[in-house]
């Protein structure tokens, strides 16, 4: 069965409010037991928060969002059956990123809750990625990726399984600082439902509008909650879910296509996005995070490390090596974030450059940048060091 909704976009300001309230509430509770059953996030060498904070806010996610998706699905079927046409988004695929979901939030749970090794959670990551291409959702066109186009799903399958394995880890990975990991998201869904809404897929915007609910309340609890009251973190149960829905709406627009779309009902003749620009958007709404982990991945196995290692390597962490406050590092990536996104999209939409071309700016640009604060935080060890060593000759 293939349908969509449409209906007025003030219908999806009572959606973004209902998942917010629904997580206003549930989390407080949730701190509440995680207080009296002592369930705290551990400390460890690499994280960066003091005293004892509950990590198990990841679990008022999904059940938001499934919530607020049902709950507006039976309203527009009861009282406004005329709003539901036949036009663009498969249901199936809806259907499947649900069921991968329920899959990584049960696998989350139990991380936060007694503890699953990288390679368990790999695997039901694995298994959630194939479910995605179950419904017939895989990248068959890389857009001209270097110079290649269509794909066959022998090499567009697992290509879509790697990715989105990837976008999960890079999630789950970066959530060292209070916000980090939230902030990202937010700005990620946000820009998925502008793209949604001008696409006029109804069902994807407003499970990215029912997200936008839950990642804002929680960002309020996580940055300006009381420790013992209303602080917490959202642990491997949100940042497994959100990785996931993110990864699945940056495949929904690599592999978008027109010929899907009635464009009548949108009052126009020629689609008004090739492709190739849609690819780019996507895949810039999560660059930060994949160019990240990517770069971490490949100093740890070039160290000879496991790529799934904890440490100290994530931007972040550098940040505050050059004495950033969390504030200032988290809303410092946030910038960074835009910035390529920005570029990306002024590159694509209106330069109208070659994706790899693109693909090497942002490239040379990452590493420039990582080098340039690789440097910053050694020249602040060095001048730490010879200070300690002042005040060493001074006390013999």
């Amino acid at each position: 069965m293939i349908f969509e909704m449409h209906f007025s976009i003030l219908w999806y300001i009572p959606i973004f409010v209902l998942s917010l309230v629904f997580v206003a509430i549930v989390i407080p509770a949730i701190v509440s037991v995680a207080d009296k059953i002592h369930l705290y996030d551990t400390q460890d060498g690499r994280k960066v928060h003091q005293g004892e904070v509950p990590r198990l806010g990841g679990i008022a996610f999904l059940p938001a969002i499934l919530f607020t998706l049902l709950a507006v699905l039976a309203i527009m079927t009861r009282f406004l059956p005329e709003s539901l046409h036949v036009t663009y988004a498969p249901i199936t695929e809806i259907m499947m990123a649900a069921a991968g979901c329920v899959l990584l939030y049960l696998v989350g749970i139990m991380d936060d809750v007694i503890g699953v090794s990288y390679r368990s959670k790999f695997i039901v990551q694995f298994l959630a990625a194939v479910l995605l291409c179950c419904s017939g959702l895989y990248i068959s066109d890389l857009h001209g990726v270097f110079g290649i186009r269509s794909v066959s799903p022998f090499i567009g399958v697992p290509l879509t399984v790697l990715i989105t394995v990837f976008i999960i880890n890079s999630i789950n990975l970066i959530d060292g600082i209070d916000g980090l990991a939230s902030g990202l998201c937010i700005f990620s869904v946000l820009g998925f439902a502008v793209m949604f809404h001008k696409l006029t897929m109804a069902m994807n915007l407003v499970l990215a509008m029912s997200m936008l609910g839950v990642l804002v309340m929680f960002y309020l609890y996580n940055t300006l909650g009381k420790r013992g009251k209303t602080k917490i973190f959202m642990g491997d149960t949100g940042s497994l879910t959100m990785g996931f829905l993110l990864a699945f709406f940056t495949i929904e627009l690599c592999c978008f296509k027109w010929d899907r779309v009635d464009l009548a009902l949108l009052g126009k003749t020629e689609p008004f996005y090739t492709g190739d620009q849609l690819f780019v958007y996507g895949i810039s709404l999560v660059i930060i995070p994949v160019l990240d982990v990517f770069r971490v991945f490949y100093s740890r196995i070039r160290d000879g490390k496991s790529p799934f290692k904890p440490d100290r390597r994530h931007i972040h962490h550098k940040f505050l090596a050059m004495g950033f406050s969390m504030r200032q590092a988290r809303w410092s990536i946030f910038a960074m974030s835009f910035v390529f996104f920005a570029l990306n999209i002024l590159m694509s939409f209106v330069l109208c450059w070659n994706i790899n071309i693109i693909i090497v700016i942002d490239l040379v640009i990452w590493v420039a940048f990582n080098l340039y604060i690789s440097k910053c935080v050694r020249d602040r060890k060095l001048r730490h060091d010879a200070i300690a060593e002042q005040f060493e000759d001074v006390g013999k």
